[in-house]
């Protein structure tokens, strides 16, 4: 069963540009995994430093995989997420 993963992330605007990057150039990688099926980046329209990510995954043994590999390492945890004054993620199964 397909994985889903929704996430909210928020930084300050003088960060905007930089999480901006990672996230674009994790979306790179991750497109290529082998179980990821979709990773979509949006940037809130009216919240600046405001974004909002869905992930897809063939199962949930693929997010996991994910969370292993170096870019979401690099770009994520050592990266974006010190950079942020709000996360919140939801995951789900698609039905």
């Amino acid at each position: 069963m397909a994985y889903a993963v929704v996430a909210h992330y928020r930084c300050e605007p003088a960060d905007e540009d930089t999480v901006c990057a990672a996230l674009l150039k994790v979306r790179e990688h991750t497109r290529a995994e082998p179980a990821n099926l979709a990773y979509e980046v949006h940037a809130e329209v009216d919240r600046p430093g405001g974004f909002v990510l869905y992930e897809q995954y063939a199962d949930r043994a693929g997010f996991d995989a994910h969370k292993v590999a170096d870019h979401f390492t690099e770009l994520i945890v050592e990266t974006v997420w010190p950079l942020l004054s709000e996360r919140t993620v939801t995951f789900a199964e698609v039905l």
